[in-house]
């Protein structure tokens, strides 16, 4: 098919023509009283198309307009596949009340632009179509010699003449729908307000899944990383009552990473989930007795109000905790490891101290892996600090969240 035939077979044409035709019933309600209505002339035309124009420029003042305006584009400039394939198509079409002077003063230029454009292409789709009809009628003999027209020729001249205003029709029906969803993208997009706080979303959704993959990881690798360690040392004790309590760490264990496990995945269903589930540092005894089942010696010291700790500095503290027991576990073995927790006005500090294993192996982790990339992570999100490494011989992992200046 040529492609200059390809737009009369998309359905965005039609509905484009549809859409600037509906707003020229504003002009042509007002002809109806014009004077001289019965012999106009292109001014009277030109008076009849500009009177509405103070009345659309008092409707853009009211907000909804622009979301009624936003969401007609969106169906009837954009529609279907269309709207998918033209880059900045339907979805740069606000559909929000105006919020603002500029979103009005916008609006009202649509308002104005769309009217006087299908009141233009009204007027030449009118012109057009009785032109074609009238020369069908002369090639059928039914107007005489056509002397409108300024000469005289056979009948089949104006069969071959007939179609030329249709097709000139329809090219100013393509070039005015083309016109009209240009400029909605314009004047119905979105604010800069609108597209700040659509940025906010995304950044918001990103950080979201980038919280929940450190949650998956931190919570089912510790539950993992405990279960493999306490499965090995019952399989190589032999020892009934040590396998009867390393089955039951892993009950416990497995337990409650399942339940964090769907936690997160309510947190994937639900648009503006809750936290109030997520543990926090007033449940870090949690932590320090799977550590301690999984052969660890752990010396907790935790001083000051964790109660008072603000929300999501204690949650956040937890999951460090909880990777730096795990990672201890996982690379230094049942070692002594002695855990600081420090609860200030202004601070939460963090310390996790253990030595290298006691079997010769060579260290693991220096600070490159991502357990301690993910603390770090969580400590910068928080405007905190993270760090880790080797002091005196010992592994330490130290963590500052700060709290503000009060507490939650």
């Amino acid at each position: 098919m040529p492609a200059l035939l390809q737009p009369l077979t998309r359905a965005v044409t039609y509905t484009r023509w549809c859409h600037l035709l509906v707003a020229a019933f504003v002009p042509f309600a007002g002809a109806f009283i014009h004077p001289g209505l019965s012999r106009p002339t292109p001014a009277t035309w030109a008076v009849i198309g500009l009177q509405p124009v103070p009345l659309v420029l008092a409707a853009a003042l009211i907000p909804a307009v622009r979301r009624a305006e936003g969401l007609q584009a969106r169906l009837m400039l954009f529609p279907g596949a269309e709207a998918r394939v033209r880059s900045g198509g339907a979805a740069e079409v606000s559909a929000a009340p105006s919020a603002s002077w500029s979103d009005r003063a916008r609006t009202g230029l649509w308002l104005v632009l769309r009217m006087e454009t299908g009141f233009l292409l009204a007027l030449v789709t009118g012109l057009l179509m009785t032109l074609s009809l009238r020369l069908a009628g002369a090639a059928l003999g039914g107007s005489g010699d056509a002397a409108w027209l300024g000469f005289t020729a056979p009948g089949w001249v104006y069969g071959l003449l007939a179609p030329l205003p249709l097709c000139a029709m329809a090219a100013a029906a393509v070039a005015a729908g083309a016109l009209a969803a240009g400029a909605a993208g314009r004047l119905l997009g979105p604010s800069g307000r609108e597209r700040l706080a659509a940025l906010e979303e995304r950044t918001e959704r990103l950080l979201e899944h980038q919280r929940i993959a450190r949650e998956l990881h931190d919570s089912i690798g510790h539950a993992l990383t405990l279960s493999v360690v306490q499965a090995g040392a019952a399989r190589a004790t032999g020892s009934a009552e040590f396998t009867a309590r390393a089955l039951e760490t892993i009950e416990e264990t497995g337990r409650a990473a399942l339940e964090d496990l769907e936690r997160v995945l309510r947190v994937l269903r639900t648009p503006s989930p809750s936290t109030t589930a997520r543990p926090d540092l007033t449940q870090a005894e949690r932590l320090f007795g799977s550590a301690r089942a999984a052969g660890a010696e752990v010396d907790a010291e935790l001083t000051g109000a964790l109660d008072r700790v603000p929300g999501p500095v204690s949650r956040e503290g937890y999951r460090i905790l909880q990777e730096a027991l795990t990672n201890v576990v996982r690379h230094a073995g049942p070692v002594p490891v002695r855990v600081t927790v420090t609860a200030g006005d202004r601070s939460l500090l963090l310390e996790v101290t253990n030595p290298p294993p006691a079997t010769p192996s060579p260290p693991s982790g220096t600070g490159g892996g991502s357990g301690v990339e993910g603390i770090r992570e969580r400590a910068a999100l928080l405007g905190g600090r993270a760090d880790a490494g080797w002091e005196h011989g010992h592994w330490v992992l130290r963590a500052e969240l700060p709290c503000g200046d009060g507490r939650a």
